[in-house]
C-alpha cells in the first residue's frame, strides 16, 4: 500500500488530498486562486496557469503537513479539473492566453453555428451530446478566441483541457507530438468518439469557419483513458509541490465524473454530484444514443465502461438566488425545512433559472413557479424548488434508464447533500428508492483513487474504491410521501415538455386546482399529531 495524492481544480480553488490506499484519507488542503470577471462584460471568465501552478503548490505543501507524511512517502498524484477550461498554448506549451473558465459563456454565437452546421450536415456526433453544442465547450471557446485574437493565431499550436494542460506541465512534456489527451475531456466536450474515428472531420470544422482549417492535426496527441500513465513528475517540480521527482502522474479528466468514482459509482449506480449545478453521472457495459443527453463516452469515467453525463444547469445556484432575494442566506432560510410535508407549499416549481441542460437542451428557459397565493414566504419557494430539482432529476434517470443505462442505485454526492438531509430526503422520496450519502466529502478521493492505480497499490478500480471510498448513510423513501409525489410528478412532467416546446399544447385549466387540493391535504395534521391532542 502507499501513500497517494489526489488533486481537485474547482473553480475557485484547488483542494489536494492525501490517502492511504489502504486505510483512507490522511490529511488535505486547499489554496484559492482569482477568476477574471469583467463588469462590462458579464459573459467573461478567466484564469491564469501560473495562478493555478502556485495553488498547487501551496495547498500540497499545506496537505503533506496536515496529513504529517514526507516526500518520500508519496508514491503517485492525479488531477481532476474544470471543464471545459481551455488553454490556447504556442511554442514549448506555453500559454497564449488565460484559460477560457468551463463558466466562460462569450462563444454563444460560436456553438450556435456548430449546432445548425452540425444538423444541416447530419454530422453523427451532434446527436450523441445532446443534439446541441454547448457554448461551455471546446471548439465553441477555441472558434471564439481565433476570431477575437488576430494578432495571436499564427503562433497556436494547440489548445487543451485544463487536466491535460496540469499533467503535461508537470511531467515536462513541451512538444505537442507527445501529448496524452483525457478521453473524458475531448469525448464529453470536443465531440470525440472511436464510432466515427476520434474528432469530428476536417471537412466539417472547415465549413464552420476556415479558421478551424488544419485544427485536427492542432488536436492531434494520444487519446487515453485514466488507466495510462501522462508522465512522471519532473524534478523543478518535485521540489515546487515538496514531493520526490519521477513519481507517476496518470491522464486527468473532469471533477465531475472523478467526484463520481471518489462516491463509489458502480455499473447500476448514478451519482448526482450536487452543487452550485447537478452533474449526473451514470455508466454502462454498453450504451447507445440517449436523445437529450450531452455525453455518452466509452472510457470516460471508468476505463473499461461507457461513461454517460448529464446534469442540470443550475441547483444550489438556484437556492442562492432565493435566499438573496430574500435578504438571507440558504442556511438560516432552511432552518425548519424538515417540517414540510410533500406538495404543503402548494407551489410547483420548474428549475430552469439557468436554462435547461437535460434532456430539452435549451439554455433559453427560464424559471417557472405555478401556485402562489398573498402568503407564500421564500420559504415556501426554496422547499418547491428542492422539490423541483429532484423532479428534473427523476426525468433525467428516466430518460438514461429508457436508454439501457441501469439505474439500481442513486448516490448524492457533491457539497450540498452533505449538509441537506432534507434535498435527501425529498430526492429519495421523489424516486422511489434509496438515496446514498457518502459520510464525508469525497471531492478528491476520485484523483486518489486513480493515483493509487498509477502507483500500482491496486490490480483494479473495484478494489481500489473498496479501501478508499466512504461509507453511505442511507435515505430510504417514505411511501406516503411517494404517492403525494406521483401526483405532483405527473403534473412536472407535463408541464416540464409542455412548456419546453416539446409536447405541444397543454391542458393547464387543472394544474393548480389540483396543487391547491394536494396542499391541503399535505397540511393536515397526521394521525399521530391528532392522538396526541386528545384528551385522555
Amino acid at each position: 500500500m502507499a501513500v497517494v495524492a489526489g488533486v481537485d481544480f474547482g473553480t475557485l480553488s484547488v483542494r489536494v488530498t492525501l490517502v492511504d490506499d489502504g486505510k483512507g484519507p490522511l490529511g488535505l488542503a486547499t489554496a484559492e486562486y482569482p477568476l477574471h470577471r469583467k463588469r462590462e462584460t458579464p459573459d467573461y471568465a478567466t484564469q491564469a496557469h501560473a495562478d493555478h501552478m502556485d495553488a498547487l503548490a501551496r495547498a500540497m505543501r499545506g496537505a503533506l503537513e496536515s496529513a504529517g507524511v514526507t516526500a518520500e512517502d508519496v508514491a503517485a498524484l492525479a488531477i481532476d479539473t474544470t471543464g471545459s477550461s481551455v488553454v490556447m498554448v504556442g511554442e514549448g506549451l506555453e500559454p497564449l492566453d488565460e484559460y477560457y473558465l468551463w463558466c466562460d459563456h462569450r462563444a454563444k454565437s460560436e456553438a450556435e453555428e456548430i449546432t445548425r452546421l452540425a444538423h444541416q450536415e447530419g454530422l453523427e456526433a451532434i446527436q450523441w451530446c445532446g443534439g446541441v453544442y454547448s457554448h461551455e465547450w471546446g471548439f465553441s471557446k477555441l472558434l471564439h478566441w481565433l476570431r477575437h485574437n488576430p494578432e495571436k493565431r499564427e503562433r497556436l499550436v494547440t489548445a487543451l483541457e485544463h487536466c491535460d494542460m496540469m499533467a503535461a506541465t508537470l511531467t515536462g512534456v513541451t512538444d505537442p507530438r507527445r501529448l496524452k489527451r483525457s478521453i473524458c475531456a475531448m469525448g464529453h466536450k470536443w465531440m470525440w468518439n472511436p464510432r466515427w474515428g476520434g474528432l469530428p472531420p476536417q471537412e466539417f470544422l472547415t465549413k464552420v469557419d476556415l479558421l478551424f482549417e488544419g485544427i485536427c492535426d492542432k488536436l492531434a496527441g494520444e487519446y487515453a483513458t485514466s488507466d495510462v500513465i501522462a508522465g512522471h513528475l519532473t524534478p523543478y517540480w518535485a521540489e515546487r509541490l515538496g514531493l520526490k521527482p519521477g513519481i507517476p502522474i496518470p491522464v486527468g479528466a473532469f471533477d465531475a465524473h472523478w467526484d463520481a468514482i471518489g462516491a463509489g459509482c458502480r455499473v447500476g449506480d448514478v451519482v448526482n454530484v450536487v452543487g452550485t449545478s447537478t452533474c449526473i453521472i451514470a455508466m454502462a457495459q454498453d450504451a447507445n444514443l440517449i436523445q437529450g443527453v450531452c455525453g455518452v463516452v466509452p472510457g470516460s469515467v471508468d476505463p473499461k465502461l461507457v461513461g454517460i453525463e448529464a446534469g442540470l444547469s443550475a441547483t444550489g445556484d438556484i437556492f442562492e438566488a432565493i435566499a438573496r432575494r430574500a435578504n438571507t442566506n440558504v442556511k438560516e432560510l432552511s432552518r425548519g425545512l424538515e417540517q414540510y410535508r410533500p406538495g404543503q407549499t402548494g407551489l410547483l416549481r420548474l428549475t430552469w433559472d439557468n436554462g435547461d441542460r437535460t434532456v430539452l437542451v435549451k439554455a433559453d428557459l427560464g424559471g417557472i413557479t405555478l401556485g402562489w397565493n398573498l402568503l407564500h414566504t421564500a420559504q415556501d419557494e426554496l422547499f418547491a424548488a428542492i422539490e423541483g430539482t429532484a423532479f428534473h432529476t427523476r426525468i433525467i434517470l428516466e430518460r438514461m434508464a429508457k436508454g439501457g443505462v441501469p439505474v439500481e442505485r442513486v448516490i448524492n454526492a457533491g457539497g450540498i447533500p452533505q449538509h441537506n438531509a432534507v434535498l435527501n430526503q425529498v430526492y429519495a422520496n421523489v424516486l422511489g428508492r434509496p438515496v446514498l450519502v457518502p459520510n464525508g466529502i469525497p471531492t478528491g478521493l476520485g484523483s486518489s483513487i486513480f493515483a493509487s492505480l498509477a502507483a500500482g497499490s491496486h490490480p483494479d478500480l473495484d478494489s481500489a474504491q473498496a479501501a478508499i471510498c466512504l461509507p453511505f448513510r442511507t435515505f430510504e423513501p417514505d411511501p406516503a410521501a411517494h404517492a403525494v409525489y406521483e401526483q405532483l410528478f405527473q403534473h412536472f412532467n407535463s408541464l416540464y415538455f409542455g412548456f419546453g416546446g416539446v409536447s405541444g399544447p397543454v391542458e393547464l385549466d387543472h394544474v393548480l386546482r389540483d396543487l391547491k387540493r394536494i396542499a391541503a391535504v399535505s397540511s393536515e395534521p397526521a394521525p399521530s399529531d391528532v392522538a396526541e391532542r386528545v384528551p385522555v
